[in-house]
């Protein structure tokens, strides 16, 4: 069976806020915070979706939950943003009904994120095939390619959507997507020449820059740096998180998807690059003979790449910029533009430029994504529009947004009640009024055609005359001071004259979310919204294919005479056409809010949420829904979910589901005045009694769940047991089985051992009998054998004894004959023995005698030497005992003296392969002995000074000159300046600006009289803002020159012996002060607070100048973190303070107050 769920289910908090109890705006703000501290950024409002913004990735937009939400009840599971795009979807597919769906909230709550959400999720569940797949993937593909166009990094969102957003996707009738068409409302196009703090433009101008590769810089004239063009702000180029390369990969690939040809895209390079050049065109004052101020170009070299880049005539446009051609009838006249109006023009020019060129880029999107086929379609529009917005300091285009959201608040109220009458009405419940507060009186209080702040503002514009923004206030004043929602300092009303809150110019309107602050300055310029037709002439004459498109109105043989209408009277018929078209579909709403401005997770600001519940009219919406009955739901569920408290419905009702019901409530005891019977729902009217019945329900789960433990249990125990028991039954079988097994092979085994036996009995008997026979018969031949041969050796011995008989004679005979002659031998042989015996015993006597006598004579002469030895080593050792205490004394001395000398002798030679003569060379032999440790370090000392003096015979003078002035900037700045060791390495070079080689600064070169020790690129710090202006720092031995980069005009010129002393911190930075003597005449506009990269050769070469002078004295070095410096007639405290600064890894110059500049330098 399949398991029932519902919203109520594991709830944290309350899912949907109809049913909050207490309803109050603590209660409120309280449940949507613990939500989201538990990671549940969704919550109800009945079929409203509110979305918190994490600001972190979550684990719930993944394909297996899109299959959990896919034709799921929209109260079936927990609150989510895929939930209202399936009902919606559903609706759109099987009910035939066109469905919008509304995403509104400011800047950072997760607009953007929330739409693609909501279009990838109808992607995922519609239905599959190429053309399909095509189509939904240049759907989904077109989204990259308008943020990077119309997203910017602001204070509160790093990828705000500077511009409204609206898509209707178009289906067949299967459902599967076809087309689509995009509109867009109000581009934030003062962006594209001014940004606040903090911000900077929009995205493709530094995705350009860091992503396209080198050619296409070069094609385009470009260079990678953001500091090279004015309309880029510096202090947030880059941000962390935003690879601006990747992106620009990725919004290629988008653009060839979409279906852009290469040619348009390189032509929408083209506009972008000319936007960047634009902005870096300047002009100056020139005086005509007529007195008129005439604005001329400063420099042409950017006006001439971007005539080049859209092939118009330099001429021509720089003649635009100059000359203005007004007609009137018949009659034409040419006026003369000054500075201040040059500029204006190159800025309107710029920004039309860019917002036509995004209109087109909407437009070329639109062909390619439209819907193929003619036949009708169903509709599904995706809403994406800025917020409510109140600022500190609120102009024309808040005023214009909060309008369209005036709107959205009226259409969601009147759709939201006439959703709740028809469903009153469908279900057959009596509709009662509800009481709400009605914004149409504010509506009409701006759009009126008569007497609406629109209407007047374009009657203003249009009035001729001297019009400025204090006349269109004075005209508010006049027409508007009765209106209960208009509040003014010079109104009629004198309730507000005292209110010192309300500015002069300033007025303030009650809008349905709060009270808004409008200043004035600039509603007439920016509702005007004017572009030169001399420029729109000039454009028009472009070579450029897509610049003839963006300016028709330029075209000389069209010319209308007829004002084009202003921006406010564009975008309230933008959003008169909005409303009508949302008002023709069904309405599905998502409500952004942002938790935090820190853009961090796991942050929940009570107040700045309560804001944004304000003006979204979140509360509102929740009485609304709360007026009648505050829960409804179909039968059906309603007795899946709750039959259980009940008997008679218990486990199963058999009959209709609205009986069914009927009997739980009666049963329950439910007051009568708290539901009423639909025709197919049931209405409760206070959430207290859906809160009782999920209590009563809670506690019989609790029930039933012991109930089912227990029946489980129970189950669980038999079965266990049963299980036993067969398995005892098998155990046993199969243990009988093995017994009688084992058994049988026994017996086999016993009786197959007994018949081996007895067969081997048997055969070796029968083998002894075999073998008695066979010996038997062997015997008799033996015997026989034995016989004979006994007989053969008997005749043999008789025969051999015969033999030998006859032998023996034969030998005793001779035997007998050689004893005699042997007897004969003998006898000759003693006498002749005799004879000889007496001749020895002679000879041997007289040899006996003989060596007596030699033994005596060496005895005689063996005591002889001894006595010769002893009185030798007796005269010896009386040598010895003489001269013993000399020898001891001079021995061991004479000796070591050898001895050191044989090692130092070998020690010397051991030096002949000394190290190279390079003075960086730190090797040297290592020392053969511990004695020699002085000897070997003062060698190696001398030999270092040796070949040092060597290395500076072959210096240069002017080699000879740097290494003197590193070696001054070692001593002025070593363990003093965090920035000194990364100087070390680097040459000091002088020149770095090309002065002799650049045309640019021929005018200043020929200025400076004296040889120029530097030229460099510094930034002189304003100590109004802190911020740098760059300037070329010029350096001789008599004075300093600060001259502009771009002109090379020279600002200020400073006589050396002027300069008192130079101020520098010991952080890792580049800041200096140049201390003017007081009373000098160049310390008349104060000292000089600057910044350079090259920090420790400028100040280096300013030492040595005054150390090399005779005629002044030596400049003062001061290195402190804290300083003073002197601005005209106040002096300026600049602290320096280690930090991240949020402009990433630079240093960051601040001002505190009137009196402070902290200048935050990154940690080492």
């Amino acid at each position: 069976m399949e398991v029932k769920t519902s919203l109520l289910d594991n709830m944290i908090g309350v899912g949907d806020m109809v049913l909050i109890e207490p309803l109050s705006e603590d209660t409120f703000i309280e449940n949507l915070k613990k939500r989201f501290d538990h990671n549940e950024i969704y919550t109800y409002i009945g079929s409203v979706v509110i979305s918190m913004n994490p600001y972190k990735s979550l684990p719930i937009y993944t394909a297996e939950k899109v299959e959990e939400y896919r034709n799921r009840n929209f109260y079936e599971l927990s609150p989510h943003v895929y939930a209202l795009a399936d009902e919606a979807y559903r609706s759109l597919r099987e009910q035939d009904k066109d469905q919008c769906i509304l995403i509104t909230g400011e800047s950072g709550a997760g607009k953007t994120e929330a739409s693609k959400f909501v279009m990838s999720y109808v992607a995922a569940v519609c239905g599959k095939g190429q053309e399909v797949n095509k189509v939904k993937e240049q759907l989904l593909q077109s989204n990259p390619v308008l943020e990077a166009f119309g997203n910017a990094k602001t204070v509160r969102n790093d990828n705000s959507s500077r511009f409204g957003k609206y898509m209707d996707i178009e289906f067949d009738f299967k459902g599967d997507p076809l087309g689509g068409v995009i509109s867009n409302y109000l581009l934030e196009k003062s962006r594209v020449v001014k940004q606040p703090r903090g911000e900077r433009n929009f995205h493709i101008f530094y995705q350009l820059l860091s992503g396209a590769s080198d050619d296409t810089l070069k094609k385009l004239k470009l260079d990678r740096d953001f500091s090279k063009y004015n309309y880029l702000s510096l202090d947030s180029a880059t941000v962390n998180g935003l690879d601006d390369a990747a992106s620009f990969r990725t919004v290629r690939n988008a653009m060839q998807i979409v279906g852009f040809m290469e040619d348009e895209v390189q032509s929408i390079l083209e506009l972008v690059a000319a936007v960047l050049k634009l902005g870096n065109i300047e002009f100056k004052p020139e005086s005509r003979c007529n007195g008129y101020d005439e604005s001329r170009v400063k420099d042409k070299n950017d006006l001439k790449e971007m005539c080049e880049l859209l092939g118009i005539e330099q001429s021509v446009l720089e003649r635009a910029f100059s000359f203005r051609t007004v007609e009137a009838k018949m009659e034409k006249m040419s006026t003369t533009l000054n500075v201040a109006q040059a500029y204006y023009a190159r800025d309107a020019l710029a920004k039309n430029l860019y917002s036509r060129l995004f209109s087109w880029l909407v437009n070329r999107i639109n062909e390619s994504i439209k819907a193929q086929t003619k036949s009708r379609k169903k509709v599904m529009g995706v809403l994406d529009i800025y917020g409510f917005e109140i600022f500190e300091d609120n102009s024309f285009e808040q005023f214009i947004i909060n309008y369209c959201n005036e709107k959205l608040q009226q259409i969601f109220i009147e759709l939201t009640l006439r959703e709740e009458q028809e469903e009153y009405v469908r279900e057959g419940i009596e509709w009662t009024n509800i009481e709400y507060f009605n914004n149409a009186i504010i509506c009409d209080l701006i759009e009126n055609n008569k007497n609406g702040i629109l209407a007047m503002l374009d009657e203003e514009c249009l009035r001729p005359g001297t019009v400025t923004d204090e006349t269109f206030l004075d005209k508010l004043n006049t027409v508007c001071a009765e209106h209960q929602h208009f509040e003014s300092r010079q109104s009629k009303n004198s309730k507000f004259l005292t209110d010192h809150s309300l500015p002069h110019n300033c007025f303030r309107i009650q809008h349905y979310a709060g009270k808004v602050l409008y200043r004035v300055e600039g509603f007439v310029d920016k509702n005007n919204d004017l572009l030169y037709r001399d420029l729109s002439q000039a454009m028009y004459k472009a070579n450029h294919s897509l610049i003839k498109i963006l300016f028709p109105e330029g075209n000389p043989a069209k010319v209308n005479l007829k004002r084009p209408p202003t921006a406010g009277f564009q975008f309230k018929a933008s959003v008169g056409t909005l409303m009508k078209n949302l008002l023709s579909k069904n309405p599905n709403y998502i409500r952004c809010i942002k938790p935090n401005d820190k853009k961090a997770a796991h942050i929940f600001t009570d107040s700045l949420v309560c804001h944004q519940v304000r003006y979204l009219g979140l509360m509102e919406n929740v009485r609304v829904r709360r007026a009648g009955y505050a829960f409804r739901q179909a039968y059906e569920p309603c007795l899946e979910r709750y039959k259980m408290l009940c008997k008679q419905t218990w486990p199963h009702w058999k009959g209709p589901a609205r009986g069914g019901v009927e009997v739980l409530l009666t049963d329950l005891q439910v007051p009568a005045e708290e539901f009423a019977y639909g025709r197919s729902k049931i209405f409760i009217r206070n959430p207290r009694t859906l809160f009782f019945l999920e209590e009563k329900r809670r506690q019989c789960l609790e029930d039933l769940a012991t109930l089912i433990q227990k029946i489980y249990r129970g189950w669980k125990s038999r079965t266990h047991f049963l299980l036993l028991k067969k398995s005892q039954v098998v155990v046993a079988a199969w243990y009988r089985r093995f017994a009688q097994q084992k058994k049988y092979q026994n017996i086999r085994s016993s009786a197959l051992v007994f018949q081996s036996f007895i067969r081997g009995w048997k055969a070796r008997k029968l083998l002894r009998e075999l073998k008695h026979k066979k010996r038997c018969e062997k015997a008799v031949s033996t015997i026989s054998a034995y016989w004979h041969g006994t007989q053969a050796r008997w005749e043999l011995r008789r025969l051999k004894e015969e033999a030998r008989n006859k032998h023996a004679v034969s030998v005793i005979w001779a035997a007998w004959l050689g004893t005699k002659a042997r007897r004969e031998l003998r006898r000759l042989k003693h006498e002749a023995r005799s004879k000889l015996a007496v001749s020895v015993i002679w000879a041997c006597w007289q040899g006996t005698k003989a060596r007596r006598e030699l033994k005596r004579l060496k005895e005689e002469a063996r005591r002889k030497h001894a006595v010769a030895v002893i009185w030798a080593y007796w005269l010896g050792l009386k040598v010895r005992r003489e001269y013993r205490k000399f020898f001891r004394a001079n021995a061991g001395k004479k000796i070591y003296d050898f001895t050191i000398q044989r090692i130092m002798q070998k020690y010397f030679l051991g030096l002949k392969k000394m190290p190279s003569m390079s003075p960086v060379d730190k090797s040297w032999p290592a020392r053969p002995y511990g004695f020699l440790d002085g000897t070997h370090q003062e060698l190696r000392r001398i030999f270092h000074l040796w070949r040092c003096k060597k290395y500076r015979s072959q210096f240069t003078e002017e080699k000879k000159a740097t290494y003197e002035e590193k070696l001054a900037a070692s001593e002025l700045f070593k363990d003093k300046k965090a920035l000194y060791p990364s100087s070390v390495g680097q040459p000091f070079k002088g020149d770095y600006v090309e002065m002799t080689k650049n045309p640019k600064y021929q005018k200043l070169n020929s200025f400076v009289e004296d040889k120029v020790l530097v030229a460099d690129v510094v930034s002189k710090i304003n100590r109004a803002n802190g911020k740098g202006a760059p300037r070329i720092f010029l350096l001789t031995k008599k004075s300093l020159v600060l001259a502009d980069q771009k002109t090379g005009q020279v600002k200020a010129s400073v006589p050396l012996p002027d300069l008192s002393s130079v101020s520098v911190s010991t952080q890792n930075d580049g800041f200096f002060a140049l201390k003017l003597k007081e009373g000098s005449t160049s310390a008349a506009k104060g000292d000089f607070l600057l910044s350079s990269d090259r920090l420790i050769e400028i100040i280096t070469k300013l030492h040595c100048i005054g150390a090399t002078s005779a005629d002044r004295n030596k400049i003062n070095i001061d290195i402190s973190d804290e300083f003073l410096v002197q601005f005209k007639q106040d002096k300026v405290c600049v602290k320096f303070i280690q930090g991240t600064p949020k402009n990433g890894n630079g240093v960051a110059c601040k001002r505190k107050n009137n009196r402070l500049l902290e200048v935050s330098v990154p940690s080492p």
